[in-house]
C-alpha cells in the first residue's frame, strides 16, 4: 500500500468514527463529495491545501520527520 493510499484509509477511518459521510466533511472542508472519494481512495490529485483542511476537520495531525529537523528546529524554531 502506498503512502497517499494509507492517508486515504486513515481518512477514511476517522471521518466514519466521526459519524460524517463523504458530503458532510467535503461541506465542512468547501470542497466536493468527489474530492473526498478520490482522497479516500488513494488518487494523487487531490491539493495539498485541501488535504490540509481535511486533516484539520477531522482532528489528524502531520508530523514532519527527517535526520535534519533537529537542526531546523535549533534554527527556527519548532514546526507546529
Amino acid at each position: 500500500m502506498s503512502t497517499i493510499e494509507k492517508i486515504g484509509e486513515i481518512i477514511r477511518f476517522h471521518r466514519r468514527k466521526s459519524g460524517l459521510s463523504r458530503q458532510q466533511l467535503a461541506t465542512f472542508a468547501g470542497v466536493g463529495k468527489t474530492t473526498i472519494f478520490d482522497l479516500e481512495n488513494g488518487k494523487l490529485s487531490v491539493r495539498l491545501n485541501t488535504l490540509l483542511k481535511i486533516l484539520t476537520i477531522l482532528n489528524i495531525r502531520i508530523q514532519i520527520d527527517s535526520p535534519l529537523v533537529s537542526e531546523f528546529n535549533l534554527h527556527h524554531g519548532d514546526l507546529k
